[in-house]
């Protein structure tokens, strides 16, 4: 049986929430990240409508450069809490038509179809049932690519947007990887880009026909590449690839060295962090604090807890100790993240013994939900850490 595989990507999925609960912005270029400041903001763009991207702006842009672009532009902060919600119903049509799902991120996710695909009519009316589905759950539209690899099911999904189907039967895989740009290519990065048109090769095509010569600077990464290039691509949809962590970070508005300030922001970070861990039913084992100097250096500290949490103050304090034991010499900092990875169902026991901490952290984290469900999120902070970030 041959494999079929779905690559769903919601269209400007933030922007378009946005723009769906208030139908002002409809029609409008709508920019969701970091408070523009008038062009002085120092985060970055989250996401954008399609009418903003007319004017060039694109995601992961300084928020500054956005705003040079499309001064004009709706500016809004991210909502994630609506965003997870209108994710989750999206979740709740793909089970409808497979039990199979990788979620890659909030906003797309792989479908193998391949054994459910005759129960709604083939694998292409599969893909038009979905969308409707999606549609009808959430007022959102999604692109969406037909493949028999992951791969080129990703890339078809990115051929018509937004509102796109483009499906890539199984006899003519190598017919519609072969005049693509290598850059369509996973794993295939702007240095390894450089090696390959240096030798003239420009497209999949060029690369699938290439002679050893051409590949042998790039050693046995050189070989898999040619696999993709030839249609070859094992990789199966996987279940596991839900949720592999959960962040958050902010941008300071001027570079700062303030401690106060640093620990401020920590604290209220880890608590996000907690919040959305909780929210998801998820504890994790691995603190992972990012670090962005003046000069956009950055680094990242870990540490790997011998029991999962989802404890805010646990957070904290394993954060600021990565932070403490972290040399930035004279350089002020410019960014600060901390995420949890190595994810697990909170309900799952890894131990014996009940911690009597433990207890008295989950009845202090109930309270503190409570009070925020009731009256906002900005109703209650914990000591150490900032109201709003």
């Amino acid at each position: 049986m041959e494999r079929r595989i779905v690559h769903v990507d919601m269209d400007a999925f933030f922007a378009a929430i946005e723009q769906r609960d208030n139908p002002s912005l409809k029609g409008r270029p709508v920019i969701i990240g970091a408070d523009p400041k008038g062009g002085r903001g120092r985060g970055v763009v989250s996401t954008c409508s399609y009418e903003a991207r007319k004017f060039g702006v694109r995601s992961a842009m300084p928020i500054s450069e956005a705003w040079r672009r499309c001064p004009k532009g709706v500016f809004l902060p991210p909502d994630f809490h609506k965003y997870e919600e209108a994710s989750a119903k999206i979740r709740q049509a793909f089970y409808e038509f497979t039990p199979d799902i990788e979620q890659v991120s909030i906003d797309e996710a792989f479908l193998d179809i391949t054994r459910s695909a005759h129960l709604f009519g083939g694998p292409l009316e599969t893909c038009r049932r979905i969308k409707a589905r999606v549609r009808e759950l959430t007022g959102l539209s999604c692109s969406v690519g037909l493949a028999p690899t992951m791969m080129a099911a990703k890339i078809a999904s990115d051929l018509k947007k937004p509102d796109g189907l483009v499906e890539v039967r199984p006899d003519g895989l190598k017919a519609f990887l072969a005049p693509l740009d290598i850059s369509r290519l996973w794993g295939l990065g702007p240095k390894t880009a450089d090696v390959l048109r240096s030798h003239g090769i420009n497209t999949v095509g060029e690369l699938a026909a290439a002679g050893p010569e051409a590949l042998r600077g790039l050693g046995s990464h050189g070989a898999g590449l040619k696999e993709l290039a030839l249609g070859e691509d094992p990789r199966e949809v996987r279940e596991d690839g839900e949720t592999k962590s959960v962040s958050n970070e902010t941008t300071f508005e001027t570079d700062t060295a303030d401690a106060r300030e640093i620990k401020e922001s920590l604290v209220a970070l880890a608590d996000k962090v907690s919040s959305r861990l909780r929210e998801a039913g998820l504890k994790g084992r691995t603190v992972t604090l990012k670090i962005r100097l003046e000069g956009f250096e950055t680094y990242t500290r870990a540490k790997t807890l011998p029991l999962s949490t989802n404890y805010a103050d646990v957070l904290s304090r394993e954060a600021l100790a990565l932070y403490a034991a972290f040399d930035r010499g004279r350089k002020k900092v410019r960014l600060l993240g901390v995420k949890v990875s190595g994810l697990m169902p909170a309900g799952e026991a890894e131990s014996l013994f009940e911690d009597a901490g433990d207890a008295r952290r989950e009845k202090a984290h109930k309270a503190i939900e409570v009070i925020r469900e009731k009256f906002g999120r900005g109703s209650i902070y914990r000591a150490g850490g900032k109201k709003d970030i």
